[in-house]
């Protein structure tokens, strides 16, 4: 029986993924990747489900992972997400870890939202970028072949930086929502006030916070973007522009000056005309 084949890519997105750029017998797994980890993120923090059922929806979507895991039949609510990923998890040997991780950061996602509960500051944050994004670079990274330490950190960094831009980014959505990434030790060295915050309001102090908090994310992926040069081909061309629609998104939100706070940043497509030209000479 032929296996089933992942959904295409239909979210908006600020780089590409599987696109013609990724070598062509990888496009389907990392289609299988992208949906697993986008169901749950969904599952996670969209539409107007309650807390209780979002965490039970994460526990049977748990369940299907560890029913794939161990050869056996998931159930058949998510069919199309299992069905793709049983198949390249059993071909490709994908560290099971690894996306069972990514469930333990959307699970943490639905408890801090349910409290509005922030983090305390950038050693938590991280930790919750570490489940909730590095994962996806290490499968990648585990589907090319490379698996060395310096790569995995590199990945690591990117991966986190793309994390805290979505975040800077997001921050006129989220925050409305009871989601808060901004850390309250950052808050707090910065003289940004809760209430304004809230208020999505952008004073000079709030202004500082986000421009802070953008430069710490442009350094981690200024830190991991020698890792284009390693990966062969398409892969290394399709991560170029993963890197440069990070950056062009940190570039909008710098040139807001705290306005991510009530309006969101896109790219358009000029912006992938300079992403490209800027992927080039990379």
């Amino acid at each position: 029986m032929q296996p089933a084949l992942a959904a295409p890519v239909t979210h908006y997105e600020n780089f590409p993924v599987a696109s013609v750029l990724c070598p062509p017998h990888l496009r389907q797994p990392i289609a299988a990747i992208y949906g697993f980890a986008r169901t749950a993120d969904d599952i996670a923090d969209e539409g107007d489900a309650p807390a209780q059922q979002r965490l039970d929806d994460l526990a049977a979507y748990r369940a299907d992972l560890q029913a794939i895991a161990e050869g056996r039949t998931p159930s058949p609510r998510w069919a199309d997400v299992f069905g793709p990923l049983q198949a390249v998890l059993h071909t490709h040997h994908l560290p099971v870890q690894l996306l069972d991780d990514l469930l333990s950061a959307f699970i943490q996602d639905v408890h801090k939202t349910r409290d509005a509960e922030g983090y305390l500051d950038r050693v938590e944050l991280l930790d919750y970028c570490r489940r909730s994004a590095n994962p996806v670079g290490r499968l990648l990274l585990h589907l090319y072949g490379v698996g060395d330490d310096q790569a995995l950190a590199q990945s690591d960094d990117i991966c986190t930086a793309l994390q805290l831009i979505n975040f800077w980014q997001d921050l006129s959505v989220d925050i409305p929502r009871g989601r808060h990434y901004l850390p309250r030790a950052d808050c707090v060295t910065h003289g940004a006030c809760q209430p304004e915050l809230l208020a999505l309001q952008s004073t000079p102090e709030n202004v500082r916070l986000i421009a802070d908090c953008a430069r710490w994310a442009r350094t981690l992926m200024e830190s991991g973007a020698p890792l284009v040069h390693r990966l062969p081909g398409r892969a290394g061309w399709e991560l170029r522009l993963v890197v440069q629609g990070g950056l062009r998104i940190l570039d909008k939100v710098e040139a807001l000056r705290g306005g991510s706070l009530h309006t969101r940043p896109r790219l358009h497509a000029w912006d992938w005309c300079v992403m490209l030209a800027r992927a080039v000479v990379m």
